[in-house]
Formats: C-alpha cells, structure tokens, sequence
C-alpha cells in the first residue's frame, strides 16, 4: 500500500506537469512553506511562503520557454519525509538539461511543508539557468 504522503507528492508531481499552479497552493502547499534549491543560478536561493515558491516554480517554466519537465524514477515515502529522485529536462537558449537530480520533502498533516532540491549535476545545472 502507498503511504499517503507518497501519494501527495505523487499528486503534486501531476499538478505541476499540468501547470496547475493554484491546485499545488491549495491542496498539496502549506501556507508557510520553505522551498531550497542548491546552486548559484537564477534559480538558485531559499524561498518562504506559497507565493514565493510559486513565483519560483512559474520562473522555471518561463526561463525553460515552458520545456521544462521532471520525471519521476521513483517516490519513497513515510509519515515526516517523501524522497524523490526524478529527471529533470528543459531547453533554454540552445542549450538542454537532462538531470537526474533528488527531491527531499517534508510533510505535516497532509501538507508539504520544506523542500529540497539537490540537482544530480551542480555545475551543469547552475551554468544551464544562468
């Protein structure tokens, strides 16, 4: 049986490949979630609260022309954690990112309430959204 917060991940991943922004703060965001993506890029930095990590996510499918996409290999999960270790792929002014990068998620009552992203390939995904 999956456990539930494997099942939210899940569901999120769905969310964000539909480009359904307003479904990932309702359901599946905590108001008060932390977002930390590793590296010096555009991307690069820590972000607090809802708006701020979809401001992010929304500037990830506008530097990517809207080719970014994350694939999932596999989700493990239990009542705190949710790991996920994805692939993740976009174009941007002629250069392409093929990533096999790890999400790591926390979750309270249902909700996520940090992440973060560890991207497989450091150098290349920083030179990639800079």
């Amino acid at each position: 049986m999956t456990h539930p917060n494997v099942q939210t991940v899940r569901e999120g991943y769905a969310a964000f490949a539909q480009g359904d922004l307003e479904a990932l703060r309702k359901e599946y965001f905590a108001p008060d979630i932390i977002w930390h993506y590793a590296g010096h890029s555009l991307l690069g930095g820590h972000f607090h609260g809802a708006e701020q990590v979809l401001d992010w996510l929304g500037k990830t499918f506008e530097l990517s022309g809207g080719t970014l996409t994350v694939d999932v290999h596999d989700i493990v999960g239990n009542d705190e954690h949710v790991v996920a270790l994805i692939v993740v792929r976009a174009a941007r002014n002629g250069k392409h990112l093929n990533d096999q990068g790890v999400q790591v998620f926390h979750l309270s009552d249902g909700k996520v309430t940090e992440v973060w992203t560890l991207p497989g390939d450091q150098n290349a995904d920083d030179d990639f959204w800079s």
